[in-house]
């Protein structure tokens, strides 16, 4: 009986199960629903599970991908590094860094007196030994736009030079090198006129047009200062010698001290 019954299971096709309906095979329209169903419920999932364009772009680009963990991108390597921090200034010498010996005290003495700095009191020094037996003249043009300090003697050497230019302007001078000739302002409303060998360089105020100093051609390491641009109450005495400009190649030649009037 055991027998007939297991012979007769063994004849049932596997797939059909022991109870119940039988289930249809699945079609074409079956299998399609079950890969929607299968897509819609899993759509959320993999939207929550995919990075964000951004930041999947980031992780794709073969630039970011160079840089190793730790390491900026590429981007930002390329940048120049940020500049050190800035190193303090060392200080400057002063009277205490001075090695002054004994005459510290006098040195201090002296600037209380004079009621000056140490830099002034030194100024003041240099230019007594310095520009011994000169006194300093202060001038400019007419509206005050220029102004300058010049080292001349109280006793002036006038040139009065009778060349195509000096004749019209009145372009009287005395010559100092350019070492003892400070512009104290203007700078910015000054102008130069050349002609012919360009070498003279007649500068003059822009706003009011005088011209109270000016470069020589005898003399291009200097200036030629205009006396009556100074101020008063410097100048002692004038003396006056006039120079023949219109040949000015046999006046340079012939006369004996004005070519080395603006050398130290």
């Amino acid at each position: 009986m055991r027998r007939a019954k297991s012979a007769a299971a063994a004849a049932k096709p596997r797939g059909q199960k022991r109870s119940g309906t039988p289930r249809p095979p699945p079609g074409p329209n079956t299998s399609r629903a079950r890969r929607s169903a299968s897509h819609a419920g899993g759509g959320e999932q993999a939207a929550a599970r995919r990075p964000s364009q951004k930041r999947r772009l980031r992780s794709s680009s073969p630039r970011a991908q160079e840089a190793g963990p730790g390491e900026p991108p590429p981007e930002l390597a390329l940048l120049p590094p940020p500049p050190p921090p800035p190193t303090p200034a060392t200080p400057t010498s002063s009277v205490s860094t001075l090695d002054l010996g004994e005459q510290r005290e006098r040195w201090e003495l002296f600037q209380k007196r004079q009621r000056l700095t140490s830099e002034g009191a030194a100024k003041l020094l240099l230019d007594t030994f310095e520009y011994q037996g000169l006194v300093k003249h202060t001038g400019g043009c007419h509206c005050g736009a220029v102004r300058f300090e010049v080292w001349a003697p109280a006793d002036l050497h006038i040139f009065d030079c009778n060349c195509s230019i000096c004749k019209k302007k009145q372009n009287r001078h005395f010559i100092v090198p350019a070492s003892r000739f400070k512009l104290l302002k203007g700078a910015e409303n000054i102008t130069t006129y050349t002609f012919n060998t360009h070498k003279a360089q007649h500068t003059f105020c822009k706003r009011c047009g005088v011209q109270s100093f000016y470069t020589p051609r005898s003399n291009p390491g200097g200036f030629g200062i205009a006396p009556h641009c100074l101020d008063e109450g410097t100048v002692r005495s004038i003396v006056t010698e006039e120079f023949n400009g219109n040949d000015w190649e046999k006046a340079m030649k012939e006369h004996k001290t004005i070519k080395n009037m603006s050398k130290e």
